[in-house]
C-alpha cells in the first residue's frame, strides 16, 4: 500500500479527485494546465476507469471478460481494450517465466494487470493536457507518477510497513525521473490472495510484501505479483535481472531485501 505525498503549490492550478471504482479508490493529483481543460480530461479518465471495470470485472456476468471466459465471445468480437490487455498479460507471463498469469483457478482472469494498466492509461491521458507538469494517479495504493508536482520538487510515495500498522517501510522519490511508478503485492491488506500459477492455490512464500519501482505501472504491478509468488530468494534474483526496475522485499521474519539500485530511488 502506498500514499503519494506532495506539498501544494499555491501559484499553479491543482486538481484533485477521488473515484470509487474497481472495488477500490483511485486518487488523482494533477498540477498545472488550465483548470477547465484538466477537469474535462479528468472526466474522460474517470469514464475510462469505469469502462475498464465494465469490460474486465470477473464479478459481472455481463462483462466481456466473463462472457469470453464462458465462450460466448471471441477476442475479435470484444472491445479493442480486451485484446490489448490480454496481449500485455501474455507478455508478462512470458517475461516472468509463468509466475504471472491471467488465469485464476483455471478461468480467464486478467485483473492482476488491469488496475495498473488502467491507472497508467488515466495518468498519461491527463499528462497530455497542455500545461500540465505533473500527474499522480493512485489506484488502491499502486501509483503512476509523471512529471513533477513543482519545479525542483519530486513526487514522493510512502510504502506501508506490512508488519507495523501505520508505519512506513520506505519513501520512494521520483527525483530525476520523468515517469515512475510504485506497486506493492502482499498479504497485509487482503490476506493470502496471491495465487501460485503452477498449483492454482495460494502462494506459499516467505514474503509478506514486495514493492516494485519502475517507469510503467502496467508492468511493475505484474512484477510485484510474480515476485511475491516466487519467494524472496528467487524473486529478488529475477527482479535484479529486469531493466529499470528496483524493488523492496520484506519477509515474514522482518528481513528486508533490496535490489542494488533501490537506494537511488529513496528520499
Amino acid at each position: 500500500m502506498a500514499e503519494t505525498v506532495a506539498e501544494p503549490d499555491r501559484a499553479a492550478a491543482v486538481v484533485r479527485h477521488a473515484e470509487e471504482v474497481m472495488g477500490t479508490v483511485f486518487s488523482f493529483d494533477v498540477r498545472g494546465g488550465e483548470t477547465g481543460a484538466v477537469r474535462a480530461a479528468l472526466t474522460t479518465a474517470v469514464a475510462g476507469l469505469h469502462r475498464a471495470d465494465a469490460l474486465f470485472s470477473t464479478y459481472r456476468e455481463d462483462s466481456e471478460v466473463s462472457r469470453l471466459a464462458r465462450g460466448e465471445l471471441t477476442v475479435a468480437r470484444c472491445a479493442p481494450e480486451v485484446a490489448e490487455v490480454l496481449e500485455l498479460a501474455a507478455e508478462a507471463e512470458r517475461l516472468s517465466g509463468g509466475w504471472f498469469s491471467a488465469r485464476y483457478r483455471g478461468s480467464l482472469d486478467p485483473t492482476g494487470i488491469v488496475k495498473g494498466w488502467a491507472a497508467e492509461r488515466a495518468a498519461r491521458l491527463l499528462a497530455a493536457v497542455d500545461g500540465v507538469r505533473g500527474v499522480s494517479v493512485n489506484g488502491g495504493g499502486d501509483v503512476q507518477m509523471l512529471g513533477a508536482p513543482e519545479p525542483r520538487r519530486p513526487w514522493r510515495v510512502g510504502v506501508a510497513d506490512p508488519l507495523r500498522t501505520g508505519g512506513l517501510a520506505a519513501v520512494v522519490s521520483s527525483a530525476g525521473a520523468a515517469e515512475l511508478s510504485v506497486a506493492t503485492s502482499g498479504t497485509a491488506e487482503r490476506g493470502a490472495h496471491i495465487v501460485d500459477p503452477r498449483t492454482g492455490r495460494s502462494a506459499v512464500t516467505d514474503l509478506v510484501s514486495v514493492t516494485v519501482v519502475g517507469p510503467r505501472l502496467t508492468w511493475v504491478d505484474c512484477w510485484a505479483t510474480a515476485a511475491f509468488a516466487m519467494g524472496s530468494r528467487a524473486g529478488l534474483t529475477w527482479l535484479e535481472s529486469l531493466p529499470e526496475v528496483e524493488a523492496l522485499l520484506i519477509t515474514a521474519g522482518d528481513e528486508v531485501r533490496c535490489t542494488g539500485g533501490l537506494a537511488a530511488r529513496l528520499g
